[in-house]
């Protein structure tokens, strides 16, 4: 029996399937059927799935990488070993104290720390995930979760190796994210995404608001500020991890061009929920830098380049809020 006859719902495309498409085709029964039982989920889904003000079908949705699980696992195996060798030389070569002190200060500051915003990110993909209507979204969104516990652990490796040389170090860093100032606007922004539970409005300020602009503030600022203090293995790591990130953004752009296709007049719903959580998170953004240890100037301009980057891509994507 051929592959079309197979996977009956792939015979319009009238080629053999490819991987991608047949493990990630038709997932959801639900979407169509409904659920089996009329349980309290049942009116959650309806409310902030099918209640949402961004509309679609998605079926022009395809992840630009074509993820299945066996090239995820192949892919990452692949960055996983290099992560590996990177910790492993921290560790057989006392690298870390050959840092300069001063910049330890500001790794002991900032790495502890970071895995909570990235806890954040992570449930946020989850989500996302749980609510999306069709089944190459949940793939999407699924694998991307993965990615932020890989993050996650990451950092709580590095963290592990600072403390040979900062004994104690990461011992504060909940009450730091709990409390200290420089944190408390990115804990809130995150903090109300987390109860931001239409499926639209959701996946617009995490997938093209808040996460983009702390992955490229982070994985990108804070990594070359570590390439000029003499930290070249922190960069090389957060470039690995920057890997990762630069898919999220490829197909989150992707679910846009989709939502756009399906239903043009998706864009002003977009550019609406855009306008209303960039400013927070502009602010999230000039107070996490305070702990860098740069001047007044160049976290601005920290700031400034990630609010470019962040506006070029609405622009070519067409979702640039209006001025004002």
């Amino acid at each position: 029996m051929s592959a079309q006859r197979t996977y009956w719902h792939l015979q319009s495309r009238e080629r053999v399937p490819s991987a991608y498409e047949i493990a990630t085709t038709r997932l959801l029964y639900y979407t169509e059927r409904g659920f089996e039982l009329p349980t309290p989920i049942a009116a959650w889904y309806a409310r902030h799935q099918r209640g949402s003000r961004l509309r679609g079908q998605w079926q022009t949705f395809a992840d630009p990488r074509a993820t299945t699980y066996a090239s995820y696992v192949a892919g990452q195996n692949e960055r996983e070993t290099f992560a590996d060798q990177i910790a492993r030389s921290i560790e057989e070569t006392g690298y870390d104290r050959e840092l300069d002190p001063r910049w330890l200060d500001v790794a002991s500051a900032v790495v502890p720390v970071l895995r909570y915003p990235c806890h954040g990110l992570h449930m946020l993909a989850s989500y996302v995930g749980q609510l999306a209507p069709e089944g190459r979204l949940v793939v999407a969104c699924a694998f991307q979760a993965m990615d932020e516990m890989r993050r996650i652990e990451r950092l709580a490796r590095r963290m592990r190796q600072l403390m040979e040389v900062r004994p104690g170090l990461g011992a504060s860093a909940r009450l730091t994210w709990e409390h200290d100032g420089a944190w408390q606007p990115l804990r809130r922004v995150l903090e109300r995404l987390l109860t931001t539970y239409d499926f639209g409005e959701a996946s617009v300020a995490a997938l093209l608001v808040l996460k983009p602009a702390f992955d490229a503030l982070f994985m990108r600022g804070f990594a070359r500020l570590a390439a000029e203090r003499g930290d070249r293995l922190l960069f090389e790591l957060f470039a690995s991890l920057d890997r990762d990130c630069r898919w999220h953004e490829a197909w989150a752009d992707a679910f846009v061009d989709a939502a756009l296709v399906e239903e043009p007049q998706n864009a002003a719903v977009i550019r609406e929920w855009i306008a209303e959580a960039w400013p927070a998170t502009r602010g999230a953004l000039a107070a996490v830098v305070e702990p860098w240890a740069v001047d007044a100037e160049r976290r601005e301009r920290l700031v400034i380049d990630v609010e470019a980057a962040c506006r070029a891509r609405w622009t070519a994507l067409g979702v640039m809020p209006d001025a004002g």
